[in-house]
């Protein structure tokens, strides 16, 4: 069987996957597939019967990821790691982070029918909670295999459950006290690689007319779930001079962010500002109150630590400007941060030429999200990511990737491996 037929013949084992993903996580009008729960736990335990149909050897680590492992006939080969997510947000999309989970396993499955035997160990991961909502904090998995999570995280409270994050990882049968110890479940130092796949979150490929692309970078991100403003309560005649209205203070922090990220632009400097929740209390707001209370959520996100470091100080400013000029007080509050993602160029050019072996265009695009893949190319491991074609964005139910375009993607991986991985046929 011909390379090409391999990766034509997992077809069926992809769609078989990715309709299963969708009915563990049916929630009307979307998915959702909850982290630490149900929802990924039952996802888990498909794609492990999936790797024990193609005898690979599954594991569970402190952090209650999943690794199915395909050894290798070289032992002392640094292994390569597939991987990605199969959690999702609340009524969000089938694809995010669980195509990568599956086009892994494809990868796997195409080169067992081809005939290659890979020099060293090939893994498929699937990582847990690398969405935000369920504790606030992102990329919880790859932050445990590589010892990234910042201090307290083991104590942030499930958004649904209120168990904490150690309480939650135990009752996934993961050790969240060898978490504790702060040091890596994998050295770094001796990982091979670590491959992507992730659909995109912008139209940039259905604009490009290719069905996938190789990654650049993936940005890095600081957030603050919880930023409250406090003015004073009052009866809404109240003439402006005399008002700390907290609504018009959020709304000045949100239109200066909106200024400052045209600004960086308009130089150059590609970033973004995200605004999740924007409310003023729900238990006192009214109609015929001045509001002295409000609450807004905000990422910022760039794509080098120098750039992020330098908003950050930035939204300082905004932030003091804004609360001098409206008498109120503002807190930030919780923060996190998760380091910016640039990909191995090595890897992305090995990219290139497996994409033009499997006869497919290969546009070159920098991801508006963060992903695992960060936590790894920060911490040292080669990485590099493949983004595949996805209409209507993601966290929300109308994801719209088509099979064939992951397994567009399935084939550069495929490609890429069999030259790197393969040790005969």
């Amino acid at each position: 069987m011909t390379l090409a037929e391999a990766i034509a013949a997992q077809t069926p084992l992809v769609q078989r996957l990715l309709d299963g993903l969708a009915a563990i996580g049916a929630d009307p009008p979307g998915i959702t597939r909850d982290a630490y729960g149900r929802g990924e736990n039952e996802a888990q335990a498909l794609v492990a019967a999936a790797g024990d149909a193609l005898g690979l050897e599954r594991a569970i680590d402190a952090g209650a990821n999943l690794s199915l492992r395909w050894a290798g006939t070289d032992p002392s080969a640094p292994p390569i790691l597939i991987g990605s997510h199969l959690d999702s947000v609340v009524q969000g999309g089938n694809f995010d982070g669980a195509a990568g989970v599956v086009a892994g396993l494809a990868a796997v499955a195409a080169l067992q029918a081809a005939g290659i035997r890979p020099r060293m160990d090939i893994e498929v991961l699937a990582l847990r909670c690398e969405e935000a909502v369920w504790f606030g904090l992102g990329l919880i998995g790859s932050r445990c295999l590589l010892a990234r999570l910042p201090p307290g995280a083991l104590d942030l409270r499930h958004a649904r459950t209120g168990l904490t994050l150690a309480e939650s990882i135990a009752a996934c049968g993961g050790d969240p006290q060898r978490l504790r110890a702060g040091t890596p479940l994998r050295d770094p130092a001796r990982l091979g690689a670590y491959l992507e796949v992730h659909i995109e979150q912008a139209p940039q490929l259905v604009e490009a007319g290719a069905p996938a692309a190789l990654c650049l970078a993936n940005p890095g991100n600081l957030r603050h779930p919880y930023i409250r403003i406090t003015g004073e309560d009052a009866h809404t005649g109240l003439p402006h001079r005399f008002r700390r209205d907290a609504a018009l203070a959020g709304a000045d922090l949100a239109l200066g962010l909106e200024r400052l990220w045209l600004e960086e632009e308009a130089a150059g400097r590609p970033m973004a500002v995200t605004i999740g929740r924007f409310h003023t209390p729900v238990d006192r707001h009214s109609l015929t109150m001045v509001s002295g209370r409000f609450e807004l959520s905000l990422d910022l996100r760039a794509y080098a630590a120098d750039h992020l470091a330098a908003l950050e100080e930035r939204l300082a400013r905004i932030v003091a400007e804004v609360a001098a000029r409206r008498g109120v007080r503002i807190e930030l509050g919780e923060r996190s941060a998760a380091a910016p993602g640039p990909m191995d160029p090595g890897i992305t050019e090995c990219f290139a030429a497996a994409a033009a072996r499997a006869g497919l265009p290969a546009p070159r695009l920098n991801s508006p999200g963060s992903h695992d893949a960060n936590n790894f190319a920060a911490s040292g491991v080669p990485t590099g990511m493949l983004l595949v074609r996805n209409r209507n964005g993601s966290h929300n139910p109308e994801e719209a990737m088509e099979t064939g375009d992951l397994m567009a993607a399935v084939a550069i991986l495929v490609h890429w491996l069999a030259e790197r991985a393969g040790a005969g046929m």
